[in-house]
């Protein structure tokens, strides 16, 4: 049941994160836990956890070229998920750094 909550609110955020123009800027994730994200994120950002982020990015984007921008709290979050997706063979993937510094 639990995966299937993460499930529909990753694709609700996608069709978020599409409508609100997400796909000319990439693709927002947040690689907080749920409970931060919850807390408050930005508007059409996707939550992927970055333990969980090579196991799901492929059902939010299987092009590797696409425009990826991670962001945490503070970068480190968002620093290992990129060197994951950089494995992965994502090779446009931006650490944006700590959700404070976005707002």
């Amino acid at each position: 049941m639990k995966r299937l909550l993460l499930i529909l609110i990753t694709l609700l955020s996608l069709a978020t994160a599409v409508q609100a123009g997400g796909a000319a800027e990439g693709i927002w994730i947040d690689v907080r836990g749920a409970a931060e994200y919850q807390q408050g994120h930005k508007d059409g950002a996707i939550n992927i956890p970055h333990t969980e982020i090579g196991q799901r990015i492929q059902s939010i984007t299987t092009d590797k070229a696409a425009t990826i921008h991670l962001y945490c709290r503070s970068g480190n979050r968002a620093g290992i998920a990129k060197a994951a997706l950089m494995r992965m063979g994502y090779s446009n993937v931006i650490n944006e750094g700590g959700f404070t510094d976005l707002q």
